[in-house]
Parts: C-alpha cells; sequence; structure tokens
C-alpha cells in the first residue's frame, strides 16, 4: 500500500491527475480541496494516497494535506457512502468546515454536498459526531468524455463529476465564472455558492 507519492505533476484535469515517478505515470482521482492547492504541470508534488481495491477495480486517490485523506477515510465508515461522495464532502467543504457542520448537526447544510440527502447527513452527524474533533485537529479509469479546453467547460464536467446533472452543472459554472477565472477558481466559487 502507497502512503505518500512524490514525483512531477504531469497532467491535471479535474477530478483526474497524473503524477510522474521515475518514468511510470501514476493516474489519482482527487478532490477539489486538492486542485485548488496543486502546482502548475511539470513541477514537482507530493501527495498522501489512499490505495482501494475491489473486485473488478483497483483506484488510487491523492490529497495534499493528511486530514484531507483521514475525513476521505473517515466518511466511508459512515452506511451508505463511498469513495464519490467522500471526494464530493472534500470538494464542497473543507475538513474543518465539515467537522463544525457535523459537531453542530447542520444536516441542512450537508444536504447541500452532492449525493448526500437528508438521510445521509442524519448519519453522518450520528457516526462521525464524536471524530469530529479529531478531524478538525488533523492536519478509477478516466471516463469515456473528454476534458474539454476552456475553462468553463472544464468546470461544467468536473461539478458532473461530483454528482450534478448537466443542466444544474452549467448554471453553476455560468454564474460562478467571471473572465479570467481558470476551471478551479470556478469550480471553487460554484460549490461554495451551492453551500449558501
Amino acid at each position: 500500500m502507497i502512503g505518500r507519492l512524490r514525483g512531477t505533476l504531469a497532467h491535471k484535469a479535474p477530478p483526474w491527475l497524473v503524477i510522474d515517478v521515475n518514468g511510470v505515470g501514476y493516474e489519482l482521482e482527487a478532490p477539489m480541496s486538492t486542485f485548488y492547492d496543486l502546482p502548475e504541470v511539470g513541477r514537482e508534488v507530493s501527495l498522501f494516497t489512499h490505495y482501494a481495491q475491489k473486485e473488478d477495480s483497483v483506484s488510487l486517490y491523492g490529497f495534499l494535506h493528511e486530514s484531507e485523506r483521514r475525513l476521505f477515510r473517515d466518511v466511508q465508515k459512515v452506511t451508505g457512502i463511498g469513495a464519490k461522495i467522500a471526494l464530493a464532502v472534500l470538494s464542497g467543504v473543507s475538513v474543518d468546515a465539515f467537522a463544525r457542520l457535523v459537531q453542530t448537526g447542520d444536516v441542512t447544510a450537508l444536504t447541500k454536498i452532492p449525493g448526500i440527502g437528508k438521510k445521509t447527513a442524519e448519519r453522518i452527524v450520528v457516526e462521525l459526531r464524536d471524530r469530529a474533533a479529531d478531524l478538525a485537529g488533523a492536519g478509477g479509469a478516466i471516463g469515456s468524455a473528454p476534458i474539454p479546453a476552456d475553462p468553463l467547460s472544464e468546470a461544467v464536467v468536473a461539478l458532473q463529476q461530483l454528482g450534478y446533472k448537466p443542466a444544474e452543472a452549467q448554471k453553476m459554472a455560468k454564474a460562478a465564472a467571471a473572465e479570467g477565472d481558470g476551471p478551479e477558481t470556478i469550480i471553487r466559487k460554484a460549490l461554495q455558492s451551492a453551500l449558501r
């Protein structure tokens, strides 16, 4: 099991990135919280990783901070939550903000995260409340659709991969986009707006 991966950032297109380690490319899926702070392609990067193996697939997930990896793992311990929703949690809210939502039992705010309904939010609060303080203090294959070149289209595709319906993703991205914004900025603004 790989715990940390160091290499050159070879490619990034949310939610996927490729890290070149001595000529071997590792494809990872990462939350937007990681994408926001990634260096430019061609620069060195070090990521905490989570390796997941199922009967029919192997997946590698990457995180800039250990606290993100810990939250990713802890959220999946909640009944009915898998990697896709765990990535959506990290893409929609910071580790500290998530811990506060769980500690205060804010089910309404949790349901604004894609893939989390009221019953799932209630389970999160019940099953993670005792670990929320620890979270706050803690430091697959690419789909067939190509990632478009313009920032707005990239943001729309990334929002869809996070669980938003196409029309909703388009509306969110258009409302959040400003001239000169890159895809990461558009996605960040769209997700922050969705939580209000």
